[in-house]
């Protein structure tokens, strides 16, 4: 391999007759005047006698060409390799023409390809292009992140890609963008792994109901398999965790509020208002509907009237506060907003989000493990806007008062993950879950709190929230929006950014300020399996074929039917299913005709009768 054409102090070709250059690959240029300089490799070409150097106005121009003639390369018989390398660090001079140039050995790269070792940091997947200097690699290096690759799986045979999560301290928050298939859901299932591997806390809004971790892969081999049962815990909104209403001051309160549907500020300063500390449910909805029905009625005359005419003490007495509140309240809350905060917090309320508390969430971060909070987009808005602001404050006043001196429970530093990331803080407009996600990126880094975020759409995520982004995992992508974005907010290079589009699933650029470059990586084969493996049209295929066999053990004891007896045989089954199972005549009929189309049973069909015979032997 020798160096081609001009050079400059950026950047260098380089030609070869017998291997070709491949994406991505580091390589040494032996220079004699500045010695040793290393680069990457960003583009590639062959070239051969049957294939013009000039087509298409190709990378290398005549320079190039005589450089190669000049060497000794025959470019008229032979195929050439061309290959266009960035290097790493800007040289004092241009690279000297016909330099050699060779790969580098482990030792040469492990300052810039692994920044920490594999017990403290995150193993990610494997550094493309880096197998041919594994040979001397450090035992701790190896078979450590076992690749799937072309539908199997297979041993790592490159550099491991380690992220030193340690770093977040000075370069928080992750990103992790692609579009749909890329494998950006796989991406965040291996981060989160090696995130309970570490035992770091951990909450995951998980609006797909996909971050379960209890299924091993079953293509990993015995001694590569782990067991994440104790590590992690979902928790389903509604049903494990809520909010308990007692707990919420009226900021709190006013936060959900909006998050179940846009507070005016009428409606916020009737809140305001008519909360009182350590209020239930019950009493604060209460006290709205009193104050809505006293309005309705619109005068104090009449109100008086259903006091005189009320039928016992308890319905007197209620009609009593009713006329209290109205004194009180109609004139600073308006009816039309009384009823909307009614209409919100009935809402809350049927969603099941004060049903529960958050304690279970407070033990298991304690505990150093991942809390899954499930849930679909609207009830995650909502209730996160409550759990983040609770869980982050809680930090913060800890880290405060170390800082004061003073005494305050201890809470663990955690990270907060989402998918879909554009749907709690979206650009462009405000949603609660927005302000507390907009304050972490900015400041959560002081008190160990740290994001990972992931979405399909860059573009559509806060930009604010987008630039404290200093780690960014960036998948396959195709819209061009999208791309401009991710070209803004990383250093990827024009020509990393044109391959986003054809990138293979599961492949993808990782851009950190804590690295200092961009590499190109495969993530690692997961260690578990998401519940929606299956694919949609084997489930289609594994039901009908359900369905027939529950079709067949109705039937197979009553063949024949016939128009004789099909009336009779639609009631023996109802009655042989305890009344589970109920047809009418013309869906019998159709769900034997089924079966005849199947081939499982013959129609027969004769002057007088039709007649649905015999179970045949598949």
């Amino acid at each position: 391999m020798k160096v081609v054409g001009l050079t400059t102090q950026q950047e260098v070709f380089v030609g070869s007759k017998d291997r070709p250059f491949r994406i991505n690959e580091f390589l040494i240029i032996q220079d004699n005047k500045q010695g040793e300089l290393m680069g990457e490799v960003v583009e590639t070409s062959s070239y051969n006698r049957y294939i013009p150097l000039n087509i298409n106005d190709g990378m290398i121009d005549s320079s190039v060409i005589e450089s190669l003639n000049a060497i000794g390369y025959n470019i008229d018989d032979e195929t050439i390799h061309i290959g266009k390398i960035r290097l790493l660090n800007e040289a004092q001079y241009p690279a000297e023409t016909a330099s050699d140039v060779r790969s580098p050995k482990f030792y040469e790269v492990k300052d810039i390809m692994v920044k920490t070792r594999p017990d403290d940091g995150l193993v990610m997947g494997i550094i493309k292009s880096t197998d041919e200097m594994v040979h001397d690699m450090d035992e701790d290096l190896i078979d450590i992140s076992p690749i799937f690759d072309d539908g199997g799986i297979r041993k790592q045979n490159e550099i491991p890609f380690i992220f030193d999560i340690k770093s977040m301290h000075q370069y928080p928050h992750i990103g992790i963008f692609g579009g749909s298939g890329s494998g950006k859901s796989f991406g965040m299932r291996v981060l989160l792994e090696e995130v309970m591997k570490l035992k770091v806390p951990a909450v995951v809004l998980d609006p797909h109901y996909e971050m379960d971790f209890s299924t091993i892969a079953e293509y990993l081999s015995p001694d590569e398999r782990v067991d994440f049962s104790g590590r992690f815990r979902c928790l389903q909104i509604g049903h494990d965790v809520g909010v308990k209403f007692k707990d919420l001051n009226t900021s709190d309160l006013k936060n959900l509020l909006d998050a179940s549907g846009k507070l005016s500020d009428a409606m916020s300063n009737a809140v305001d208002v008519l909360h009182k500390r350590s209020d239930s449910y019950q009493s604060f909805h209460d006290r709205l509907k009193m104050l809505s029905e006293a309005q309705d009625l619109g005068s104090i005359q009449k109100l008086d009237k259903q006091i005189t005419s009320a039928d016992s003490n308890q319905e007197r007495e209620r009609w009593l506060m009713c006329k209290e509140l109205f004194e009180n309240f109609d004139k600073t809350c308006p009816s039309s907003s009384v009823k909307g905060i009614i209409w919100r917090l009935t809402r809350l309320y049927n969603d099941g989000v004060f049903s529960n508390d958050i304690n279970a969430i407070y033990e298991g971060l304690n505990m150093g493990k991942l809390m899954v909070i499930q849930g679909n987009v609207r009830l995650l808005q909502v209730f996160s806007t409550y759990l983040l602001n609770n869980i982050y404050h809680k930090r913060r006043n800890y880290k405060d008062a170390q800082y004061k001196n003073t005494i305050a429970d201890y809470f663990p530093p955690f990270i907060i993950s989402t998918d879909e990331a554009h749907n709690f803080a979206p650009k462009g407009y405000d949603s609660p879950s927005k302000s507390i996600l907009k304050e972490i990126s900015q400041e959560g880094r002081k008190y160990g709190v740290f994001l990972l975020l992931a979405t399909q759409r860059p573009t559509l995520l806060d930009e604010t929230i987008t630039a404290q982004l200093n780690t960014k995992l960036v998948f396959r992508t195709v819209r061009s929006s999208d791309i401009q974005t991710i070209k803004e907010e990383t250093d990827l290079t024009g020509e990393e950014a044109k391959r986003l589009p054809y990138l293979k699933s599961g492949d993808a650029f990782i851009s950190s300020a804590i690295m200092g470059r961009t590499f190109a990586i495969r993530v690692r084969a997961a260690k578990t399996t998401s519940p929606h493996t299956l694919n949609p049209f084997d489930e289609l295929k594994e039901r009908r074929q359900e369905d027939t066999g529950k079709m067949v053990e109705l039937i197979k004891d009553k063949l024949p039917i016939t128009e004789m007896n099909i009336y009779d045989i639609v009631k023996e089954i109802e009655e042989d299913s305890d009344h589970e199972t109920i047809f009418d005549v013309d869906g019998l009929r159709s769900h034997l005709d089924n079966l005849v189309n199947e081939e499982i049973i013959t129609k027969r069909k004769t002057a007088f009768t039709t007649s649905y015979e015999e179970i045949k032997d598949k």
